[in-house]
């Protein structure tokens, strides 16, 4: 491994879709509605925003995507909840790479 492929790899890292789905003020907004509020369906979580629940929904999908919530059905509601093992596995994996990689591009 050079400096080079290291950067370039860190810079994937950075730029992935789970990191840009924590980089969005609406889904951090959302993030934070689940964690205090448990379990919610859009409605419940559009009460506590300012964004119609289009855009809410629209955020729910990509950080569904990104593995950082999860969607399940509740009769006729649609509910979502963090994706508690998905976004620690997620965060652990950026980080033990990272530090890898750091020793390349960034040493101390």
């Amino acid at each position: 491994m050079n400096r080079q492929r290291a950067g370039a790899r860190i810079v994937e890292l950075l730029d992935a879709p789970f990191l840009r789905a924590l980089t969005e003020t609406t889904r951090l907004q959302i993030l934070r509605v689940l964690l205090v509020h448990g379990e919610s369906d859009v409605g419940e979580i559009a009460e506590h925003l300012p964004q119609h629940r289009s855009v809410i929904s629209r955020h729910l999908r990509t950080l569904e995507e990104a593995g950082i919530v999860r969607g399940s059905k509740d009769g006729r509601r649609h509910v979502f909840t963090i994706d508690g093992p998905s976004l620690v596995s997620n965060l652990d994996r950026l980080v033990r790479e990272t530090r890898t990689l750091a020793a390349f591009c960034c040493p101390v």
